[in-house]
């Protein structure tokens, strides 16, 4: 039976390659390995004086629930340089990057997230074609119960953990969630 991979990619079959450990894609003609890898994820948690930047998605998935300001990263685009882009894509937002927050990995989607601490330039924001609606928020007024992935809970409250602080470790995924680091 063929794999939907196969079907995308005619002339490649799914097998372990000589001196590896895992099934990948191999080109049946040239021997020609096409590695599969997990997709970088860039964003920010972008303020302006006390107000975090939230967009409320316009697109699945999660539609209609709010996210930061983040998409993948593209080819030939540092980490920084993505999350800038994004926030100008989804919130006409121009930030500066401060520093990295946090890096959390979600294998269950092949994902790595690295998100900045940013702050806004100006407070001019307006939505992008990916979103609805944005808002800056005071903490207390974040649509906690309307967040679209918890990626974005634990940056939050990553972020309140080191308001005010500079030089700290980028944060990673909260014990006990998916996909937490183990050693």
């Amino acid at each position: 039976m063929t794999t939907p991979e196969e079907k995308d990619h005619p002339g490649f079959v799914r097998q372990i390659p000589e001196g590896d450990d895992r099934h990948r894609l191999v080109c049946e003609a040239c021997g020609f390995v096409n590695y599969e890898n997990p997709k970088v994820v860039v964003g920010s948690v972008a303020v302006w004086q006390d107000k975090i930047l939230m967009c409320r998605r316009a697109i699945d998935p999660r539609k209609g629930f709010w996210t930061l300001p983040a998409g993948y990263l593209e080819l030939h685009e540092s980490a920084a340089e993505g999350a800038v882009r994004e926030a100008w894509e989804e919130a006409r937002a121009r930030i500066e990057i401060e520093q990295l927050l946090g890096i959390y990995s979600i294998p269950r989607i092949s994902q790595i997230q690295l998100i900045f601490r940013a702050r806004l330039t100006s407070p001019d924001v307006a939505a992008g074609e990916e979103t609805e609606e944005l808002d800056l928020f005071a903490w207390d007024q974040i649509p906690w119960a309307d967040i679209a992935f918890p990626s974005v809970h634990w940056a939050l409250h990553h972020f309140d953990e080191v308001r005010g602080e500079s030089g700290f470790a980028p944060r990673h995924n909260p014990p006990g969630a998916l996909g937490e680091m183990t050693r």
